[in-house]
């Protein structure tokens, strides 16, 4: 009995762990992807902080939960701070070359235009305070 739960146990923390480094592998490869088209975006380069939103017209939670974040983040930094905002219906290009599955979607790029964090779904206002403080 106690050998079963055991095993039970270290194959859920197994599971776990495979999960998280699944979803770290798909960050990276997210962050690379963007690494190699920032300049087809952002010519030139603003020398602040980025926030590349990718969004479409009929994404509720882009309008009830994303887009206020990000408007309250741009009244809190002001000019230290640029925001990109991309309707992926109109850009799918963009959006297939980002590597963008769903929105919202944000990348966070430091001031030399590397991307540094991605956010896949809705991210709030503390959140991305944290990511960028730590650009």
């Amino acid at each position: 009995m106690n050998s079963e739960l055991l095993l039970r146990f270290v194959s859920a923390v197994g599971i776990i762990f495979l999960g998280v480094g699944a979803y770290w592998l798909v960050n990276q490869f997210l962050l690379s992807r963007a690494n190699n088209h920032v300049t087809s975006l952002l010519n030139p380069l603003p020398n602040k902080p980025v926030i590349v939103y990718f969004t479409t017209p009929d994404c509720a939670p882009c309008k009830t939960v994303q887009r206020p974040a990000l408007e309250k983040l741009t009244s809190l930094l002001g000019e230290k701070l640029h925001v990109v905002e991309i309707d992926a219906t109109e850009r799918p290009d963009l959006a297939k070359t980002w590597g963008v599955m769903s929105v919202p979607t944000t990348f966070l790029l430091n001031a030399r235009g590397e991307a540094r964090y991605v956010n896949n779904g809705v991210t709030r206002v503390e959140k991305l305070m944290e990511q960028i403080q730590t650009l």
